[in-house]
């Protein structure tokens, strides 16, 4: 049962960076790509009837982990308390700037609401992907499981590092530019004209950093924490994971030069589920593991809930996954198509 809950979990939190990717990705590229106010508005009409319920995502995986392995959310949720406080506050600062825009009709009010939007969905690109990185390194845990980390020490990789080092800073580089080359993909679907144009040219210039980050990602996680490759030596149909995340992104670069948007939008999708797919079979059975002590780390084994508690969750876990993805079928089924102005109150 711990095992089928990491990979649960695992699942839920890529279904959040795939959806929520796209609209953080596109605010990140809100001032870049909108010249116009009407464009501005068109492209917060793309992602306006979805932007909400994608953050959902993050809420559920965040309870699914207290239900799964409470040992896990009470360390982590200590431990990473400011990095946790900024993100909130940039969930909300972005949430106001998509908000009260519609609500003032004078163009300074527009100006700060679009920079307060793009600007926070720009560092949550960063922050979360310097999460991502803080996992894969490690972080300083002690014998009873605890630990904080400030926002930043020395940048250097170490036994007592901060949030941010050179590392972690690396991989939120990598996100970001994963994230935007996915949001401009996204853009490209549901726009048309001189938009929908530098929407294109904004995913193919992203896609092709995120090239290049991820290469420089890999050799980095190789060089810091070498036995993210023992799965893989260990269950060779693991490899298929690096295989679909080439492809993935072999494929979105030729859709991309096609001018095949949808196909493209899908290609970074699948290239962004292989990746953390990837990450979290390197991972496993590990959840957080400890740069101090390697017999500190959390595992999947001694984090986890009661057996009976688990069995009980997954039944309440399934018919709430139902229900969730009958309500996404229909909600992105209802906003098919490009962009109207209409869509964005």
């Amino acid at each position: 049962m711990e095992t089928l809950w990491y990979w649960l979990i695992a699942a839920m939190l890529t279904g959040y960076v795939l959806l929520d990717g796209f609209d953080l990705g596109a605010g990140a590229l809100h001032l870049l790509i909108a010249g116009t106010d009407e464009e501005r508005r068109r492209l917060l009409a793309a992602i306006g009837p979805v932007w909400d319920g994608n953050e959902v995502w993050l809420l559920a995986s965040g309870g699914v982990l207290y239900l799964a392995f409470p040992a896990l959310y009470a360390s982590s949720f200590s431990g990473f308390y400011l990095p946790l406080m900024m993100v909130l506050w940039l969930l909300i600062l972005r949430g106001i700037g998509i908000t009260f825009r519609s609500h003032e009709e004078n163009p300074l009010w527009h100006i700060l609401f679009d920079v307060t939007f793009s600007m926070a969905s720009l560092l949550l690109c960063i922050f979360l992907g310097a999460a991502l990185g803080n996992v894969i390194r490690g972080v300083p845990l002690d014998s009873e499981g605890y630990f904080f980390v400030p926002l930043w020490t020395s940048f250097q990789v170490e036994a007592h590092p901060g949030v941010l080092d050179w590392y972690t800073v690396l991989v939120g580089l990598l996100a970001l530019a994963t994230l935007t080359a996915h949001g401009a993909n996204y853009v490209a679907v549901k726009t048309e004209g001189d938009l929908n144009r530098r929407a294109r040219r904004a995913g193919f210039i992203s896609g092709l950093a995120m090239g290049i980050l991820a290469l420089a990602a890999l050799f980095a996680t190789i060089a810091i924490r070498p036995q993210m490759l023992d799965n893989y030596r260990a269950y060779p149909l693991g490899r298929l994971f690096p295989l679909a995340v080439a492809g993935g992104f072999a494929a979105m670069i030729y859709f991309q030069r096609k001018q095949r948007d949808r196909a493209a939008f899908i290609s970074s999708g699948v290239y962004i589920a292989a990746m953390l797919g990837g990450t979290a079979f390197s991972l496993y059975p590990y959840l957080l593991s400890a740069t101090t002590d390697p017999g500190y780390s959390l595992t999947v084994y001694n984090s986890a809930a009661g057996s009976y508690g688990l069995k009980v969750g997954l039944v309440w876990w399934i018919g709430g996954m139902v229900l969730v993805i009958a309500y996404f079928t229909y909600l992105f089924r209802s906003f098919r198509g490009k962009a109207s102005l209409s869509d964005y109150h």
